[in-house]
């Protein structure tokens, strides 16, 4: 049982990390740079991870430019 967790667990981390590659790749291409864009290292190091996307801190100007992309 511990296996497959484990491995439930691995693939978890895998797909949040390709996910943020996703995300970051997009946000560039609308010219939008969040430096503290990451994986949250605490819910990454859980037993049983379950990560989360850190967004970060931004500038006003970048905060304007996200919301101009996302808006509809």
């Amino acid at each position: 049982m511990k296996a497959r967790r484990t491995s439930h667990s691995a693939l978890c981390v895998e797909e949040a990390e390709e996910t943020l590659k996703e995300l970051r790749s997009a946000l560039e291409k609308a010219g939008i740079v969040l430096p503290s864009l990451g994986l949250d290292p605490v819910s990454v190091a859980r037993e049983a991870p379950c990560p989360l996307v850190e967004l970060g801190r931004c500038s006003v100007e970048t905060a304007r430019r996200l919301a101009g992309a996302v808006a509809p």
